[in-house]
């Protein structure tokens, strides 16, 4: 028979257990520059984190790798089994797209066709599967976080495929702030709309830019932090621009009409 002390040890053990629930997330695109940098930030504070992306990342706590493939249906029914597999009947406290991609050229370029193609399958098929995740494994009062274009608010001439693609991200977030949406109770959808972000990539193609109106990968993954934990916490449906300044980041959230 247990003392009183040995079982009130054990009942503050077990209320402790509970209240230190491990956190879970999803990050698509996690072999990224930014996915690469959530999976790393949140790690670092123990929570449990599952990479999406074509390659393995070794520090996420387990992986979804992604199939080529020239079908939508096909690479959706694959992550989203992959998925069930890994969380069964569990919830998970935010979704973070970062997967996406960029082009140029405009609606005269040869490569019109490759280019609306390529950033349809890195931008909306990402988007569009995250979406869905999420009315299946968010949590109620979780976050789902995809990957916009503050340039794609308005024309992109020289850009046509990029611009079109980021647009159709902004639709469907503002698209999920409504009561019908799909997405769980109380749960937040928004979008993040960067100028430029501080990766390695842009680094080198653009050698001689100026870095101090770059938003550093550091700065998303605190905001995505912040969010997911439920401080300043946009409304559901808000696009929020990420503006750099001379090093100073600020971010603006435009609600939904």
């Amino acid at each position: 028979m247990l003392s009183f002390g040995i079982l009130l040890t054990l009942m503050v053990l077990n209320s402790s257990l509970a209240f230190s629930e491990v956190k879970k997330v999803i990050v698509y695109g996690g072999s990224g520059a930014l996915g690469s940098e959530s999976v790393r930030y949140f790690r670092a504070k123990n929570w449990w984190v599952a990479s999406i992306a074509h390659s393995v990342n070794a520090e996420a706590s387990a992986n979804v790798k992604v199939k080529m493939t020239e079908s939508f249906t096909e690479q959706a029914k694959q992550v989203t089994v992959g998925v069930g597999k890994l969380l069964g009947d569990e919830k998970v406290d935010a979704i973070y797209c970062v997967a996406g991609g960029q082009a140029e050229g405009n609606a005269k370029a040869n490569s019109l066709y490759k280019y609306a193609d390529l950033m349809w399958k890195e931008n909306v098929w990402t988007s569009t599967i995250c979406t869905h995740l999420a009315t299946k494994y968010l949590r109620e009062g979780g976050l789902l976080t995809l990957s916009g274009a503050k340039v794609a608010l308005g024309p992109t001439a020289e850009s046509v495929s990029f611009g079109m693609a980021k647009a159709s991200v902004h639709q469907l977030t503002q698209s999920l702030s409504g009561p019908n949406s799909g997405l769980p109770p109380r749960s937040v959808a928004l979008a993040i709309l960067p100028v430029t972000l501080d990766t390695p990539t842009n680094r080198r193609i653009m050698p001689n830019a100026d870095v101090s109106s770059w938003t550093p990968l550091n700065h998303v993954t605190q905001l995505f932090f912040k969010w997911t934990v439920g401080e300043s916490r946009p409304a559901s449906g808000s696009l929020v621009e990420l503006v750099t300044a001379n090093g100073r980041t600020v971010a603006t959230p435009i609600k939904s009409p």
